[in-house]
């Protein structure tokens, strides 16, 4: 039967959400295949809704595979659980269609990114947030965000995974601040290679007075001026989840998706 389930990580450790062969350093997706296969006995791939690049952390992905495994789906969480690293745990997982595909059948993805923008760096989250060290203009970077809201040419912000065409539709986006902490989300029907971190840069450039939001709407009408800024660094970066028509995936606890508060009450 196809399984999906809902996974978080901590993606420090790892080169990415995809397997990269022949190469040997860890990803998210070899290590569910390992352990799939130490369960089961038998050989498993894995297909995730978003390949999130080195360092890039997840708060919902969503994931896809086959499996023969006998005993109830409560049992195969907990063995999985128990056999998988630290910083990776299964949520939650069901059955799925037989043809369920999780990046395919996507029709909203969602990313956020964090920012502390403490005086001094913060040792604690330095792997969980890019560290800006001055106040930030929190206003302007939502009416900048606001104005990227439509279908739009973001050619300025990223490189497509496939094909030659530049458009994407973002449905949403928020920019929230709780003290300290700046989180930038934004819910799209697919993104470009390294958007979101593109689109964060360039929101701190707003946020410290060097651009206006006008400007960074601009870029829209700039397809050619990629990159509009040099993308935020990976490990502010955070896969929240993902929308399907077919089969209801629920996102993670919200003391979990709230990555300000998981941060600010560690």
């Amino acid at each position: 039967m196809r399984i999906w389930a809902t996974i978080a990580y901590e993606g420090t450790a790892y080169r990415g959400f995809q397997r990269l062969a022949p190469s040997h350093e860890p990803t998210i997706q070899g290590i569910l295949e390992t352990t799939l296969q130490r369960l089961t006995g038998a050989p498993a791939q894995v297909r995730g809704a978003g390949r999130t690049d080195a360092g890039v952390h997840a708060l919902g992905q969503v994931i896809a595979f086959d499996s023969s495994w006998r005993h109830s789906l409560e049992d195969l969480q907990r063995a999985l659980n128990a056999l998988l690293p630290p910083d990776i745990v299964v949520w939650a997982l069901g059955e799925a269609p037989s043809d369920f595909h999780p990046r395919r059948e996507a029709r909203a993805r969602i990313y956020r990114y964090l920012i502390y923008m403490g005086p001094w760096r913060d040792p604690f989250g330095r792997r969980l947030a890019w560290h800006v060290s001055q106040p930030l203009d929190v206003e302007g970077m939502r009416q900048a965000a606001a104005m990227w809201v439509g279908r739009h040419d973001f050619g300025a912000f990223g490189r497509p995974p496939k094909g030659h065409s530049t458009i994407r539709e973002v449905q949403r986006t928020t920019v929230m601040a709780d003290g300290e902490w700046v989180a930038f989300e934004i819910e799209a029907d697919a993104f470009l290679y390294h958007m979101v971190r593109i689109m964060a840069a360039t929101l701190v450039a707003v946020g410290r007075g060097e651009q206006s939001p006008e400007a960074a709407a601009a870029y829209l009408k700039r397809p050619e001026a990629y990159p509009a800024h040099p993308p935020a660094p990976p490990y502010g970066l955070y896969f929240v989840g993902a929308r399907y028509d077919r089969i209801h995936i629920p996102f993670p606890p919200q003391f979990l998706s709230d990555s300000l508060r998981v941060l600010k009450d560690r």
